[in-house]
């Protein structure tokens, strides 16, 4: 006889944000019956985060308004305000920075990330240094936004940073943005759509900086004055946002024995989280932008995402997984999918776009600002990227999902002839101030292949 869901016991979630919730959730649609506590670290009940560098910074919307509807009623112990301090998972305990002690049956890990901050301790204390990651940061960045800074710098070109100068120009402040790599947006979608993106930002009058770092941030009286740059050049700024990607919390796990460190926590296809010696754990799952997980798309490389869907997606796998017998338990193995808004475009993206060899542009056009990019990885499809036109995607989705032949056949482009594929120049992350949003953490496939060049 099948082996019944095992509904009591003591679940204990570290993170108490979207993931945290949604597995919350989860477990008491499913028939978990049993004790369930929420650890978070911030004091704050759990609330959304994509709209803090949008609506939150226009000044559209409170950053005390974006919490996180609730789906049901989660009848949980919530402690907020406290932070994970370390795991025993011999005794099955987590252990809290106040001194308290966490017994657990199962656990999730769903602690996410956190903004990567200037490396530079003291220049990170000037009054006009900001990072945006919490509620309580873009609720300070915004109010800075509101007084009118005579510039911003935002150090970072990835998607954060790419939204934070659009709203700046779109609230009239001048901004310069500083990029370590090539273009805008080059560690996500490469270098064909980083052109893109470079036009699109200097068109809209932001003061574009590529190729350079910042060396240093300037200050006087304890206030940002201006910061100076790797070509020798310098600017005077008020405000200085640092973009430079994610850190993922998994410090407190140092001495767990887990498979967890910088870039994550190591977890199987069905969210359970891997010892140190690659042995799969039974009672610890792991779910959200902190977990590795391997892809069967992908030629199982452990992805780590930092995408909204894919947090909610994975907390469901993990939580159904916890209280279900092996034979009923699921693998997470959603498609990827991401999206922001900048500089009047919507764009969003369908696979995983840095998985690539080769990217056609099959419909539309930059010039148009409407368009969809295909990326294919030796001969198949492996991600699709649009800019106002994201009806196409589920489209495109499929062909992902069924392996489908790249380049598309002309049925999927807008003329009878599809663009010839060109490289799609995903660089090496090293050279880029700040981390793709989706990180493969095995090999980067495109070193390693003869590309097809226009005309070649």
């Amino acid at each position: 006889m099948p082996a019944e869901p095992r509904s009591d016991g003591r679940i204990v979630i570290v993170g108490a944000s979207l993931a945290g919730l949604r597995a919350a959730e989860t477990l008491r649609d499913e028939g978990f019956r049993g004790e369930l506590t929420l650890v978070g670290e911030e004091p704050h009940p759990p609330y959304d985060r994509p709209p803090l560098t949008k609506q939150v910074l226009l000044g559209r919307v409170r950053a005390d308004d974006v919490g996180l509807p609730r789906r049901r009623a989660v009848e949980a112990h919530w402690k907020l305000g406290v932070r994970a301090s370390g795991l025993d998972p011999d005794g099955k305990k987590v252990l809290l920075a106040n001194g308290e002690h966490l017994p657990f049956d199962r656990l999730l890990i769903a602690t996410g990330t956190r903004a990567r901050p200037w490396p530079d301790a003291d220049a990170a204390r000037l009054d006009g240094v900001f990072t945006v990651r919490t509620r309580d940061d873009a609720s300070r960045l915004a109010e800075r936004f509101d007084a009118g800074p005579r510039r911003v710098l935002v150090i970072g070109a990835g998607f954060t940073g790419s939204e934070i100068a659009s709203v700046c120009r779109e609230r009239g402040i001048e901004v310069t943005v500083a990029e370590r790599g090539p273009a805008p947006l080059v560690g996500a979608l490469g270098g064909a759509l980083g052109t893109f993106a470079a036009r699109l930002q200097r068109a809209h009058g932001v003061d574009l900086r590529c190729g350079v770092t910042v060396t240093a941030l300037k200050g006087d009286g304890g206030r940002l004055t201006g910061a100076e740059f790797s070509d020798g050049s310098r600017i005077d700024a008020d405000v200085a946002v640092i973009a430079l990607g994610a850190v993922r919390n998994t410090e407190w796990l140092a001495d767990s024995g887990l498979a967890a460190g910088p870039r994550g926590v190591a977890c199987d296809a069905g969210c359970r989280a891997f010892d140190m010696y690659g042995i799969v754990t039974d009672d610890i799952f792991v779910a959200g932008d902190v977990a590795r997980f391997p892809h069967p798309l992908f030629e199982y490389q452990m992805l780590s995402l930092e995408h909204w869907g894919n947090a909610v997606a994975q907390a469901e796998v993990a939580a159904h997984n916890m209280i279900s017998a092996g034979p009923h338990r699921r693998p997470h193995l959603a498609v990827p999918v991401f999206w922001s808004s900048q500089f009047g475009l919507n764009i969003k993206s369908v696979g995983v776009p840095t998985f690539s060899d080769q990217v056609v542009l099959a419909q539309g056009s930059p010039e148009e600002g409407r368009l969809v990019a295909v990326y294919g990885y030796r001969g198949r499809v492996t991600a699709a990227v649009s800019v106002n036109r994201a009806k196409w995607l589920e489209h495109y989705r499929r062909m992902i999902e069924t392996a489908a032949p790249f380049p598309p056949g002309p049925g999927a482009a807008d003329g009878p002839e599809p663009a010839a594929p060109v490289p799609s120049d995903v660089p090496d992350p090293k050279v880029l101030s700040h981390g793709p949003t989706v990180a493969l953490t095995g090999h980067l496939p495109d070193r390693r292949l003869t590309l097809v060049r226009p005309g070649g």
